[in-house]
């Protein structure tokens, strides 16, 4: 834990002995009275807390803010659903690189089942996406999107706010059938004409058997370049970390 998150409710409260984050800062940190640590506001400010007292009530702390909690990127992801237990790592995974938006989507291929899955429902693809944040050490936790269909998804993804086609800026697409270019060749050539700047950068990653032709298609027809990260294939948890860490390294984000 290399930050302890709270909401803005919590904050102001002493936290339960029960808390895991409490159990925490005790039995692994081991903080006591007059310590501190790193402490921030889900979706907002990061800082430090010092402990004043810890009791059956629980640890009391007085928090003070002193940093932004290091924001998301512009980055955003469309991921086809993969397998829940591949969903739990990919969430987490994702929101430590600082992923800003992720979009997930039923796929022509993929399996039906997965989209069942009432992850998200109990709260544990959030608890993921948190987990990951926590881990960045940042306070910023991005936002899940979901979606049937890859057409419903780019439907909504390309509407601005009146409902007007309002998509622009770099969109690649992960693809090792006939790839146009490689992942990083692509965005460097996006940022040597000016594409990134201001804009948003979304990457799209299918589900395990990949895209059809149908997809290839739309995407395409969206101003997406099909790009390739090699002749292997990867699993699209996998796939989401590697093509994330190549395009934030490339638009000089880590």
């Amino acid at each position: 834990m290399n930050i302890c998150l709270f909401s803005k409710e919590e904050i102001s409260h002493p936290l339960p002995l029960r808390d895991e984050r409490a159990q925490h800062i005790i039995k692994v940190l081991h903080k006591k009275a007059g310590d501190s640590f790193t402490a921030g506001v889900i979706d907002g400010s990061s800082g430090s807390a010092v402990i004043r007292e810890i009791s059956d009530d629980g640890i009391v702390f007085d928090f003070t803010a002193g940093g932004d909690g290091k924001p998301l990127t512009k980055l955003e992801m469309i991921i086809g659903f993969p397998r829940p237990i591949q969903l739990k790592r990919l969430l987490r995974d994702i929101a430590a690189l600082g992923v800003g938006r992720v979009h997930l989507t039923g796929t022509d291929l993929g399996e039906k089942s997965y989209m069942q899955s009432n992850l998200v429902e109990r709260g544990s693809a959030y608890q993921m996406l948190l987990d990951g944040t926590v881990q960045a050490g940042s306070t910023h936790v991005p936002e899940l999107c979901l979606y049937k269909t890859m057409d419903e998804c780019l439907e909504a993804v390309t509407a601005g706010e009146d409902g007007t086609a309002a998509l622009a800026g770099v969109l690649l697409a992960l693809d090792n059938v006939n790839p146009s270019a490689r992942l990083a060749d692509a965005v460097k050539q996006a940022g040597s004409v000016g594409a990134v700047e201001g804009s948003r950068v979304i990457a799209a990653i299918g589900s395990e058997r990949g895209w059809t032709d149908r997809e290839r298609r739309l995407l395409e027809d969206k101003g997406f370049v099909r790009c390739g990260m090699g002749e292997r294939i990867m699993r699209t948890e996998t796939a989401a970390t590697v093509a994330g860490a190549i395009i934030l390294s490339e638009l000089g984000i880590i």
